[in-house]
């Protein structure tokens, strides 16, 4: 069982590093403005500092909230893991970047709602923020980019600017990306990690170390099919605007961490790049069918993560 419960948890860590990756860097890989392996390395490093500054919260939420931590045994969280894997292998082998968050979240639901010790009033607290961040994400991007682009009297001082100072801007896109993966390591880490602690199976600083490195691994082995989907086929991402995702995200994202919610990095990213494209094309944006494919998938993986996760209850606990 032991065995089982480490293997699980080396893949799983490596498949959300897979997912991580995507909105991290995907906008500077998109751009052609760092490679696969460069990304990764950037990647890991900064989701390693987030972790341990600031993924404690988090842990804190997935391992006592939603299931009292005296009906967190070694096969509950083997449970949960292996359920919370069924959602992410569906999306990675779609190669499409799917929300840690929810599958973990619906995971630990299932698992919960099996065991009847499911804890709804903390469920409840979650969710809307799933539904908040993600549409102020797409909204606060429209709004800035729409000043930004297209091209025109009122911008063109900025636009003039900004060429001037390319250098530095593609330093600053490369900061942000950065900041956007330390904001990963402050929630998405302790998806793994939270149910171990809540079973009292591992210290919390040694776990977020751990599943930290293993995110980088994941990029490295899994993660450049999604990075490719994100960043190129949505919509092509130039400086400005992979810059302007990065920033918003990641301090949407840390502001989750900071309350404890276990947020979708994925999500707060895509629902901003899709507010690029949707300045860039207008009503065209849902009729892609790379963005159908995305919504359907998330949709979807929740959804079977719940399902296992009720299933494995069953059969295991």
């Amino acid at each position: 069982m032991i065995f089982l419960l480490g293997l699980s948890v080396i893949i799983f860590a490596m498949m959300m590093g897979a997912s991580n990756i995507a909105p991290s860097f995907a906008t500077l890989y998109g751009a052609r403005l760092i490679d696969h392996k460069k990304a990764v390395l950037w990647f890991t490093v900064f989701v390693l500092l987030g972790a341990v500054v600031g993924g404690y919260g988090v842990v804190n939420t997935l391992g006592t909230t939603l299931i009292p931590s005296q009906f967190i045994s070694v096969q509950v969280v083997l449970a949960i893991l292996l359920a919370a894997l069924g959602g992410l292998i569906l999306a990675n082998l779609l190669g499409v970047p799917e929300s840690t968050s929810w599958v973990t979240v619906f995971a630990i639901a299932g698992v919960g709602a099996g065991i009847a010790k499911l804890e709804l009033a903390g469920l409840f607290k979650i969710i809307p923020f799933w539904i908040i961040l993600p549409v102020l994400a797409f909204i606060i991007t429209y709004f800035i980019y729409k000043l930004i682009y297209p091209p025109r009297f009122t911008n063109l001082w900025l636009y003039q600017a900004l060429f001037n100072r390319e250098d530095k801007l593609k330093k600053f896109a490369f900061v942000v990306s950065c900041y956007l993966a330390f904001a990963a390591g402050t929630n998405n880490v302790a998806n793994a990690v939270g149910p171990l602690v809540g079973g009292g199976l591992i210290k919390p600083l040694f776990g977020l170390i751990i599943v930290a490195l293993l995110f980088g691994l994941g990029g490295l082995i899994l993660g450049k099919r999604v990075m490719k989907t994100l960043g190129q086929e949505i919509v092509p991402l130039g400086l400005i605007s992979a810059s302007l995702v990065a920033l918003i995200t990641a301090t949407l994202l840390i502001f989750a961490s900071a309350i404890g919610v276990p947020q979708s990095l994925v999500q707060l990213s895509a629902l901003s790049i899709m507010a690029i494209a949707a300045v860039k094309h207008e009503q065209h944006i849902l009729k892609q069918k790379t963005i159908r494919k995305i919504v359907l998938t998330w949709l979807i993986s929740p959804t079977i993560s719940f399902s296992l996760g009720w299933l494995l209850c069953k059969l295991l606990v």
